[in-house]
């Protein structure tokens, strides 16, 4: 059971080729659907524009966890419908996307291109890396004090060493959340993140 999802963005150093930037709300809007995070997904792994019909029966797939070459076309039609309708509208609407209506084709503007999508999920009995980190810094403030303080079973310890463990365990925690991350994020893996954490 998914408990809750947050994303964050990350913008390279370069400025939109288009002129304009994202801010933050409209991102926020724009991953707050599912089915329009699903879009981006596929979108940053195509190498080259996509069908609307192709992005319908990826989009479908990923949302009834089969594989592409099983989506019935009733079920396809559905998704293709409330795309066209209502997802690649405001994904145009937003500069995320361009859409060709006359080839039915989709590709990313570069605004989205530039932009690094993480997509945070977590189980019922897991904490955020933003929760874990807190916690940690609370660790070893404790250990530095009852160091300090000369605690019963601290007191043969060195602030040194309270120091050595605490950038180890920073530096350990840091690596672990670069490769978790990577898969975190959008385009970045064959299904969408919060596909992947329920294998």
């Amino acid at each position: 059971m998914l408990r809750s999802m947050g994303s964050t963005t990350t913008r390279t150093n370069e400025p939109s080729r288009t002129g304009g930037e994202l801010s933050e709300d409209e991102i926020f809007e724009v991953l707050s659907n599912r089915r329009r995070r699903f879009v981006i997904h596929a979108l940053k792994r195509a190498d080259e524009p996509v069908d609307v019909s192709e992005l319908s029966t990826h989009v479908t797939a990923w949302e009834r966890g089969i594989d592409p070459v099983d989506v019935q076309y009733e079920d396809r039609r559905n998704v293709y419908s409330t795309l066209q309708r209502t997802h690649l509208p405001k994904l145009e609407e937003k500069n995320v996307v361009t859409v060709h209506e006359e080839e039915n084709l989709v590709e990313p503007t570069p605004e989205l291109e530039e932009l690094d999508i993480y997509v945070e999920v977590l189980r019922s009995k897991e904490i955020p890396w933003s929760l874990y980190y807190v916690g940690l810094a609370g660790l070893t403030a404790s250990l530095l004090l009852a160091v300090a303080a000369g605690t019963p079973g601290f007191a043969g310890f060195e602030a040194i060493d309270v120091g050595v463990f605490t950038a180890t365990v920073f530096g350990i925690s840091s690596v672990a959340h670069h490769v978790v991350g990577r898969r975190t994020r959008l385009g970045n893996t064959a299904k969408p993140p919060e596909l992947r954490r329920r294998e």
